[in-house]
Parts: structure tokens; sequence; C-alpha cells
């Protein structure tokens, strides 16, 4: 059932979604295919683009057994028409979008696209951790007050979350970067770096035929993931994210938006308003919060997620939580007290 936000979109194949291993076509040379996550977001959307000989994949999903049996139904299906994968291009490192960039590159010899900063990291966090888990993410959310033993226990313990679903990173790259004009087919997409969710994610709009392939920069039913991890600890990532959506403003608000998560839809510029109000909305709930007195941002979690939270979602949520403090503390709007052993703010 739409949301109240939803309900103001336009959603052209209403609820028809690809099953598992087939693929939707929307246009001429452009087709949808979802994968399941493990997550209570539980489901990635990925796209096949007709490339002047053969195919472009956007977006890989996770390195699981599910996942490539999926990938291995599309390719012995007539989805690709007989013809073979060209390229491969991840919007961004984060594991739903690259974890296969490996496999599926090997298996067709074909170059991953990519913008230069989540190559990088995506190639180090395959092989270590990168905010997503372990000793350096329990000491810093620790110092966000989030100091119960098994919460504790359990992000140290998830020092592996990133290598298990990219387990490997392909060795050589082509690099997306802002502004650059792709020609895929008979299509011209033009990269719009976004800034905020990852290092530089790159979504993709054809303006000539009105698409945008927005990654998780603009998703229909939910608001984008913006997080401060350990690695960055004093990052302004909301600030980032709010500005980078000013960058789609030239987009007709009739935009075909293809998201990472959700349905496609359009109503591109309707929707970045409601995305902006959110965050005007949970700005102020903090500052209400706070007029009661300091508070770390693990005691100010129920104030900004209502619902349960499992473990992933907590870590997500604590990240979500400073990012949004460390925005009104940078702008001069709260006080970051520290006592040696945990952060709080304050009013000012």
């Amino acid at each position: 059932m739409a949301n109240a936000n939803e309900s103001q979109l336009d959603f052209p194949w209403g609820e028809t979604l690809p099953a598992p291993g087939q693929v939707m076509e929307l246009q001429p040379g452009l087709r949808w295919l979802r994968m399941k996550l493990p997550f209570a977001l539980d489901h990635i959307n990925l796209w096949l683009l007709r490339d002047a000989e053969g195919w472009a994949i956007v977006d890989c999903g996770i390195a699981n057994d599910e996942t490539r049996a999926n990938w291995d139904a599309i390719f012995a299906s007539d989805a690709l028409e007989g013809l073979p994968v060209t390229r491969v291009l991840a919007t961004h490192f984060h594991p739903d979008h690259l974890g296969n960039a490996h496999w599926l590159c090997e298996r067709w010899s074909v170059r991953l696209w990519i913008s230069a900063t989540d190559y990088n990291v995506g190639r180090m966090a395959s092989s270590t951790t990168i905010g997503m888990g372990g000793a350096s993410a329990a000491t810093f959310f620790g110092r966000h007050g989030l100091l119960d033993e098994e919460s504790q226990a359990k992000i140290r313990g998830r020092a592996d979350y990133y290598p298990k679903m990219v387990p490997q990173v392909p060795a050589s790259f082509a690099r997306l970067l802002d502004g650059q004009h792709l020609r895929v087919g008979e299509r011209d997409w033009r990269c719009r770096v976004g800034y905020g969710h990852a290092p530089e994610h790159i979504s993709l709009s054809d303006t000539a035929n009105r698409v945008l392939i927005s990654g998780d920069m603009v998703l229909p039913r939910i608001s984008t993931n913006i997080s401060v991890i350990d690695i960055e600890p004093e990052a302004d990532p909301l600030r980032l994210y709010l500005d980078s959506l000013d960058r789609l403003a030239d987009l007709p608000d009739d935009t075909l938006v293809l998201p990472a998560h959700g349905r496609p839809f359009r109503g591109l510029q309707r929707r970045i308003r409601q995305l902006k109000e959110h965050h005007v909305e949970r700005l102020a709930e903090l500052e209400a919060a706070l007029q009661t007195g300091p508070k770390t941002a693990a005691e100010l979690l129920p104030v900004l997620f209502k619902r349960p939270l499992d473990l992933h979602q907590t870590t997500f949520a604590m990240g979500e939580a400073i990012a949004h403090l460390n925005y009104l503390w940078l702008q001069g709007r709260l006080r970051r007290i520290d006592d040696g052993a945990v952060w709080r703010f304050a009013e000012v």
C-alpha cells in the first residue's frame, strides 16, 4: 500500500514487478530486474541497457548463491537476445550494488565502470572493514552512547560484514566522472555525482528520453540513508546530500526515475521536495528533544526511529542520527560536549 508521499507520485507500471530471474522491458533497450537482499530492505533493482554490441549491466546485487543463480537464469533466457554483456556499471560501492561486479566482469571479460572514489573504497572495504562493523565501528558508536554489551559485541563481530557480500573487486576499472557523457547504444547518459550516501555516487540521466537511473540518491518510499561512520567522525554527509539533490533541479518532474529500491516512478521534483521536508522535520525533532538537556545519539534514536530496530537497522540508524546531529553542530545550532567517555549534543 502506498504511503502519503508515494500517493503523490506516478508509478507507470503500478504494482507489477519482475520476478526473480526474469526481466521487464520498460522502454526499447531498457530492462528492469530485481534481486533479493537478506535485510528489512529486501530487494535491489538492477538495469540492463542495450549497448552497441550487447548489453550493459547497471549495478550487480550482493555476492551470494541465490543472486548468482538468478543472473545465470537471466543469461540462459532470451533476456539478452543471445548477445553478450559489454560492460558493468556500478552507481557506488555499497554491497548490493558492487557485490557481483568481479564475478560478472570475469564471466564476460568486461570492464567495471565506477567512480574512482567508490572503486577504491570498495577495494579497501572488501579486504578490511569500512564503518560497517568491527572494533573501530563499535568504539565509534560507543562514543555516541551505544554502550550496552550486547550491541557492542555484535558490532565487533561484524568485521566481515562487507567482505562477505563483496568478496572481491575487479583489479581494474574505467572511471566515471561528474558531467561525463556515456554513450550506451543509442542513448547518451550523463553522469551526475551525488554525495552524502556514498563517497562519489554516480546517477545516470538520459535527458533525450527523460530517464534517470537514480541509484540510492532518490528513492520513492524510503529516505536515502545518510550516515556518519568511524573513519570520518566529523563528516557532514547530510549537507552534502541536500546539496546533491539541488544538482538534479534541471531535470523535469515527469522524468522516469529508476531507483535502486522501490518501483520506477515519475514525480522527481515532487519527491525531492518531500525528501528535503523530511530532513527539516527530523532536524526540528532533534532540536526539540534537546531542550530537556544534553543527549547522546543513542539516546536520541527513539526520536528519529519509532519502530523496533534489529542490529543491522541500529547501525544504520546510529549513523543517520549522528549525521543529523553533526549537521546541526557544524552549523552552530548545537554544541557537542565531550566528557572523555561519550559525546553529547546540547542547545547552544
